[in-house]
């Protein structure tokens, strides 16, 4: 059991777990970008409210959504004792910070990125999980859901609601960008020969997947989709 204790006390278990529930989330967003991505067939959200009521009722979704939540609590919670450790690890602040070779800022900002896309969600979920779970949970399980397509093109009518999650985007597509890969090496999946297209694979990732997510409100707020 010595190892499992390590997994979750040392620096190295941290950011193993990190990585693997970072890679877990991301086929989250694959799914939800693409159910999403669904209103921009322009059909009034029939086609987006079909699938997204397949995704609320499914059995089999709503258990999974479980396992979805605890993903996000360990990764976040991991984040914040990984944060927390590399502070106490450099408790002096210095007046220039050396930074290793080749690092890039968004590497080194992963705590701040991850926290502004920790606010994000809470008004995500705040705007549109939760009303739509205590909608089901008053009413029918399979019928007492929220018109989501209705919600959203009210919602995004707020220019500060657009604004926030364009931030959020923002901050999502910076976390990608550095996570994507950094996962691959964490877990030793690393290797000459296809690291060109992880990183080219993590990089397109980074930049479709939020885009997506970030014409969503632009869309809707400008009309565009109705």
């Amino acid at each position: 059991m010595n190892w499992f204790t390590n997994l979750f006390t040392s620096s190295i278990g941290k950011k193993v777990i990190m990585s693997l529930t970072g890679l877990f989330l991301i086929t989250f967003l694959i799914i939800h970008c693409t159910i999403n991505a669904m209103i921009f067939y322009n059909d009034g959200g029939a086609t987006f409210s079909h699938w997204g009521h397949f995704m609320g009722t499914n059995p089999i979704i709503r258990t999974l959504e479980i396992v979805l939540i605890l993903g996000f609590l360990f990764h976040i919670i991991d984040g914040f004792m990984l944060w927390a450790q590399n502070r106490k690890a450099r408790p002096v602040k210095y007046a220039k910070v050396a930074h290793p070779h080749k690092s890039k800022w968004y590497s080194r900002s992963m705590g701040l990125l991850g926290t502004l896309i920790l606010i994000f969600l809470i008004i995500h979920t705040a705007h549109f999980w939760i009303p739509n779970r205590i909608s089901q949970g008053i009413n029918n399980w399979e019928e007492g859901e929220l018109d989501l397509y209705a919600k959203m093109l009210v919602v995004f009518q707020e220019p500060w609601v657009v604004i926030v999650y364009l931030l959020g985007c923002f901050s999502l597509f910076w976390h990608l960008l550095h996570g994507f890969r950094s996962a691959f090496q964490t877990l030793g999946l690393n290797h000459v020969k296809y690291n060109g297209f992880i990183s080219f694979l993590g990089t397109a990732f980074s930049i479709v997947v939020p885009t997506i997510f970030a014409l969503m409100p632009i869309a809707m707020h400008f009309g565009w989709v109705k």
